[in-house]
């Protein structure tokens, strides 16, 4: 079996940080997203990996996840000139899986449970797709499946009157007779070769499609809330460990402090992750908040953010929460006293508060 990546599209929801970086690149507790969907194959067995990509993010996608040694796995990058749609993505990919069967994966999801025990489910039962779904309160947004007897019956994509609350879980795997349904059908309104109609053709023809509702945590990190939902989520999940230096610190709860941080009279309540080379001095970092590698908090109290790599924050007199803080950003007092602050600011970056 191989596995698909699909890492392309234009992350436009989490614009400004996607201007200057994939949106899959996006840290999520101080790990790609990427990361977890590539891991994923690799504990389920899957050694060859193709990743589809942009032409506008594809080399530093290239960049950070390499050869895929360093995860166990081959990867394969595979370009896919537009964003036309899943279905797409999929007949781009078919040099690469040939006539194999597969394993699709969103490459801005994360899935708790991973997928082990569904790709045994899928060789030992051998349907012609699987497809996982779960309960959501808004699956006008979705792709959405209605089921029969068990069974798939239908599945439309964002409909305006949803007859089900089960949405498709950016997660498929399917066997080669999907190349036959994405050949098949005609592009949606919006242009685009929709998986769900793919689908629906393998279940107008008889095919066999079997729904797995997923029980555990499953997040789509396409905007700015679900990036901080997804960070809480797997924060939950933090080994504790403190490789740092701690002077005249205190460290409450589950912390990750990796090494070459330190804290210098500073409060820290896990879950947390502290990056190595982070320094936080006279400061407090309260639960579910991660801070990327090189990150400087002096005279600040952050809590329920994401601040990535080289930003610093200093000299506040109120609390940041739920924050998603980019690249290289320095955010500091200015002559004004704002009372609270809540920022998504992108890479580069140098914002004074007044």
């Amino acid at each position: 079996m191989k596995g698909l990546i699909l890492s392309g599209g234009k992350g436009t929801r989490l614009r400004p940080l996607t201007h200057t970086s994939a949106k899959q690149l996006v840290p999520v507790a101080n790990k790609p997203v990427l990361f977890y969907g590539i891991e994923a194959m690799a504990a389920a067995g899957i050694t060859e990996v193709g990743i589809i990509i942009a032409p506008e993010t594809g080399d530093e996608i290239r960049a950070v996840a390499g050869d895929g040694s360093a995860f166990g796995v081959s990867i394969t990058y595979i370009e896919q000139d537009e964003p036309l749609g899943l279905a797409h993505a999929v007949l781009t990919a078919h040099p690469f899986i040939g006539d194999s069967p597969f394993v699709m994966y969103l490459g801005d999801n994360l899935l708790r449970d991973g997928i082990v025990e569904l790709v045994e489910t899928f060789a030992s039962e051998k349907p012609d797709a699987l497809i996982l779904l779960t309960r959501v309160p808004d699956p006008e947004h979705y792709g959405v499946a209605e089921l029969s007897d068990g069974s798939v019956s239908r599945l439309v994509e964002k409909p305006q009157d949803p007859q089900s609350d089960l949405a498709l879980v950016g997660v498929y795997m399917f066997t080669p007779s999907i190349f036959d349904a994405a050949n098949a059908i005609e592009p949606s309104a919006r242009g685009e070769l929709e998986i769900t109609d793919a689908i629906q053709w393998l279940v107008d023809g008889g095919r066999r499609v079997d729904p797995h509702i997923v029980h555990g945590w499953w997040k789509d990190t396409g905007q700015v809330q679900d990036m901080l939902e997804a960070n809480r989520l797997i924060l939950d999940d933090v080994e504790e460990r403190h490789d740092g230096e701690l002077i005249d610190s205190r460290v409450e709860g589950r912390v990750c402090i990796e090494a070459g941080a330190r804290l210098e009279r500073a409060l820290v309540r896990g879950p947390a992750i502290i990056g190595a080379g982070t320094t936080v001095t006279d400061a407090y970092i309260g639960p579910y908040t991660a801070l990327g590698e090189d990150v400087t908090i002096e005279h600040a109290e952050l809590e329920h953010s994401i601040v990535l790599s080289g930003s610093t924050v200093r000299d506040l007199d109120s609390r940041i929460e739920a924050s998603l803080i980019g690249r290289n950003v320095t955010i500091c007092r200015g002559p004004a006293l704002p009372r609270a602050y809540r920022f998504v600011v992108g890479d580069n970056a140098d914002i004074a508060i007044l």
